[in-house]
């Protein structure tokens, strides 16, 4: 029988918590917004970790900038992520920006204009 919570997940979840906490408190760069990681997918040999990303109140070319610099930060970002996990190897990390967040806003920006639409079709 399977393991329902097997090692990537686990490895997955404790990494996304360390990140957080790497790139909360000792990546001090004033070029980062405001970074929230959502999601981390480890493949099975935890060779690479996909670290989806969203950064609020920036534009699309900020979004960009952001997920460029994190890539360019992430041999820093490994380094304090190995000091902190006890792992005999660390993963090597890519940074993609997750637009979930962005469709879901406009997905509820759209179906908060239905009723005002649907009121204007009954007059």
């Amino acid at each position: 029988m399977a393991k329902e919570f097997g090692r990537n997940a686990r490895v997955s979840s404790q990494m996304q918590k360390e990140l957080s906490l790497i790139l909360q408190r000792d990546i001090d760069d004033s070029r980062l917004g405001f970074i929230t990681i959502n999601e981390v997918i480890v493949t099975k040999d935890l060779a690479v970790a996909k670290i989806y990303v969203t950064v609020l109140n920036v534009d699309e070319q900020g979004k960009k900038a952001n997920v460029k610099l994190l890539n360019e930060l992430s041999p820093m970002i490994r380094h304090e992520l190995a000091k902190r996990m006890r792992l005999r190897h660390i993963s090597s990390l890519r940074f993609y920006y997750d637009d979930s967040f962005d469709t879901g806003m406009r997905v509820a920006e759209l179906l908060s204009d239905l009723p005002r639409a649907a009121q204007g079709d009954e007059s």
